[in-house]
């Protein structure tokens, strides 16, 4: 028989065996809400990741500073759909718009249009999208990615005449206000504080987890007179 070593194989099949009854609690839907244990871990790590990226009052503050700063920029849109969803948006924002084919040629008050922007984030991040959508009377999302390629395009104008000051506030507007409300919208905000015994006991349990299995597999192969032993050094005579 393979097994030289009974107690050590014993106990190292015990672990093993306990180890994959766990991993299959893991990936079945016995935590809250119906879900797996990585369903349920993602979640939580979105909601708590949602709580931590709200940047939107010193966004908004930014945006204010330029209110009376006028531009004027000519955007290339990707298609007709694009342009027609921009126009809807930008006049109902207050702003001025003509077209050319998938040109557009934006202008008015950048401090305004930007404050829009930053009010529709927040009611995105705040999961009550059905006010952009009543706005706009366009789909919440569609909105919010249509801004995003409006403001990403005046970005990269806005640098080429070296409108510095405009330029950093459009893309924190970007970055810290239109990325988040999109990317973590109809996800409910919760903070670290609030969820630190949770998090503290998905961090110890990972840490022991794995070394779980890797105890186990040091015993079984104990078991089985498998072991790594230090080389003796050779004494030259």
């Amino acid at each position: 028989m393979l097994v030289r070593h009974k107690k050590p194989f014993n106990f190292g099949m015990l672990l093993a065996v306990s180890f994959i009854l766990v991993l299959v609690m893991i990936f079945s839907p016995v935590f809250p809400g119906g879900k797996n244990g990585l369903e349920y871990s993602d979640d939580l790590f979105n909601k708590l990741s949602k709580g931590s990226s709200y940047f939107i009052p010193r966004v908004s503050d930014n945006a204010r500073k330029l209110e009376g700063t006028s531009f004027n920029v000519v955007l290339k849109m990707d298609n007709p759909e694009q342009v027609q969803n921009a126009i809807q948006i930008v006049l109902a924002a207050g702003a001025q718009v003509g077209t050319e084919g998938t040109q557009l040629k934006i202008s008015g008050d950048l401090g305004k249009m930007l404050s829009k922007i930053v009010r529709d984030s927040d009611a995105m991040y705040k999961n009550e999208g059905a006010r952009v959508s009543e706005v706009y009377s366009q789909d919440e999302r569609i909105v919010m990615s249509t801004w995003w390629k409006i403001l990403t395009l005046m970005h990269k104008e806005l640098q080429k005449e070296k409108k510095i000051e405009e330029s950093n506030v459009v893309n924190e507007v970007i970055k810290k206000a239109l990325e988040p409300s999109y990317n973590f919208y109809g996800i409910e905000a919760q903070r670290v504080s609030d969820k630190a015994g949770t998090m503290t006991g998905l961090l110890i349990f990972y840490v022991l987890y794995t070394m779980w299995w890797g105890y186990a597999i040091f015993y079984l192969f104990d078991g089985l007179g498998l072991s790594m032993k230090k080389a003796k050094v050779k004494k030259e005579v």
